[in-house]
């Protein structure tokens, strides 16, 4: 052991029944979803390279990809647009989406804390409880 091995960095061998799962994913994802775009998020000290898909309504997924690469060959293998999300940013209809989430969930939490629940709701609107 050299004097200055213990402050080199090295690299965790790559998980590849990981990576099989995450590749798995994406590609069903993608499969299910209309105008999807992958965006590359660059390596950072935590984590490893990751690709965001990004569908049409702003629905996403992220999932580490190892490098952007193996992001790119998996684009191209789906057909869909690439882009780096350092150079393009992140779409307004991916913040649009957590956003309407994030409404929703504060809708549904205040709508339990006054005890309606979906069947109330119902009732209420004159809707057939199925």
């Amino acid at each position: 052991m050299g004097l200055l091995d213990r402050f080199r960095s090295r690299k965790p061998k790559p998980d590849r029944k990981a990576a099989a799962g995450a590749e798995a994913h994406l590609r069903s994802w993608t499969q299910a979803r209309i105008g999807v775009e992958a965006f590359v998020e660059p390596q950072t000290v935590i984590t490893e390279t990751t690709v965001v898909l990004v569908a049409h309504d702003g629905e996403w997924t992220r999932r580490r990809v190892g490098d952007p690469s193996r992001a790119a060959k998996l684009a191209r293998s789906l057909k869909i647009p690439i882009y780096d999300v350092q150079v393009v940013g992140y779409p307004q209809r991916m913040r649009d989406h957590d956003a309407r989430e994030r409404i929703e969930r504060k809708r549904a939490e205040r709508d339990e804390l006054r005890g309606i629940t979906d069947d109330d709701l119902r009732k209420l609107l004159g809707e057939d409880p199925a």
